[in-house]
């Protein structure tokens, strides 16, 4: 322990403060820093129990060093025990699987489609052109799918004693053709261009106004007489029913007879 030395009284009559001598030795730091922790542990002990406690600066230091290492154990075994944070990598979600309200199939026709989305090529109706031996020969529009009979129907039905057995009555009409009842359709000629070459031909069944025109004789009243004929009485079956036509006679006929076919 360190010694304390006392002095003489002062002028003043109050004892001076003692003088504390330190130890001689190298220990001594050692033992004032002992007796430092001392104190300070005693000042935490109860009443009863301070002045009691006699540790030497060994025993300090050995407490010290357990008291360290308990919380250096403490320390490690709390890192330890707390659960270690595991990245969970992103699930990838297509656009498909995301939730929500399902829509329409892809490839399923939409009910919902307007009726104006129908394919323009899909005709709801035809025209035909009904000629021959029938009651009202002439341009007729029917429903499409129209058959060979419901245009017969619509000419008022064939003349009496027509044989009706070269039509298909069944057949489903195509727009834009002619049905010639009562008498055979002479063959399909194509009808010469406007300004063709003389000597071309002139079909009567299928020339137009211009082209009977071009003919030999053949006016523009005259033509159009054979466009009336050929219209209610269907096409022509021979060059000498043109005879049938009003202003045609025999010369006309030997004059038109070498310019034109069926």
């Amino acid at each position: 322990m360190p010694e304390t030395v006392d002095h003489e009284t002062g002028s003043g009559g109050d004892p001076p403060p003692p003088v504390v001598v330190p130890d001689p030795g190298r220990h001594s730091r050692a033992r004032r820093e002992g007796l430092r922790v001392v104190e300070r542990v005693e000042a935490r002990l109860p009443g009863p129990l301070r002045g009691r406690l006699a540790l030497r600066a060994t025993h300090l230091v050995v407490v010290s060093a357990l008291v360290t290492l308990g919380v250096a154990v403490a320390l490690w075994t709390a890192l330890r025990a707390a659960p270690e944070e595991v990245p969970v990598p992103m699930a990838h979600t297509s656009p498909a699987a995301t939730s929500g309200p399902p829509g329409p199939a892809t490839g399923a026709p939409s009910a919902l489609a307007p009726s104006g989305s129908a394919s323009p090529s899909a005709a709801v109706q035809v025209v035909v052109d009904i000629v021959g031996k029938v009651r009202r020969p002439g341009v007729a529009t029917l429903p499409a799918g129209s058959r060979v009979v419901d245009a017969l129907r619509r000419a008022g039905g064939a003349r009496t004693g027509v044989d009706l057995s070269t039509l298909n009555l069944a057949r489903v009409l195509v727009d834009g053709e002619q049905i010639v009842v009562g008498r055979q359709a002479g063959p399909a000629q194509q009808a010469p261009a406007p300004g063709s070459a003389p000597g071309t031909p002139v079909s009567l069944n299928t020339a137009g106004l211009e082209q009977l025109e071009s003919l030999p004789g053949v006016g523009p009243v005259t033509a159009q007489k054979i466009l009336d004929w050929r219209t209610e009485h269907g096409a022509f079956g021979s060059v000498d029913e043109l005879l049938e036509v009003d202003g045609i006679g025999a010369k006309t006929l030997a004059n038109l007879s070498p310019h034109v076919v069926l």
